[in-house]
């Protein structure tokens, strides 16, 4: 008989700057989740059409590759699973709603406030 597996929450992680989401994913990593990476919105709603509701956190930038924004994903996102933590995050001012109780991030934000919206994520 196999052993279960323990649970671990796994983020979705969607910036088009590679050192940016390679950094994220190791500190996510580092707090237990198993990360998934993409570089588009499009990409990321893939992912959101198979497996929506195993997700815990959600981390996108405003600006990414493809023609759909990070503030428009977060809105997909939280229609797909309502009670997905999301964070959004830029370098320039947010000019879009965001979904209720998405978080907004101004860049460059800290590698604490990663750890700290992870432990947060998982307890919810």
């Amino acid at each position: 008989m196999g052993q279960a597996k323990p649970f671990r929450a796994t983020a979705l992680i969607v910036e088009d700057d590679l050192m940016q989401r390679e950094m994220l994913s190791l500190l996510l990593e580092e707090s237990g989740y198993d990360v998934i990476q993409c570089e588009s919105a499009e990409a990321a709603e893939r992912v959101l059409d198979k497996s929506a509701g195993t997700l815990c956190l959600l981390l996108t930038d405003v600006q990414l590759a493809g023609r759909m924004t990070g503030v428009e994903l977060a809105h997909v996102a939280k229609d797909r699973n309502p009670k997905l933590d999301i964070v959004v995050t830029s370098g320039r001012p947010l000019m879009q709603p965001l979904p209720n109780g998405a978080k907004f991030w101004a860049k460059p934000w800290a590698p604490l406030d990663v750890l700290r919206e992870a432990e947060i994520a998982q307890l919810s």
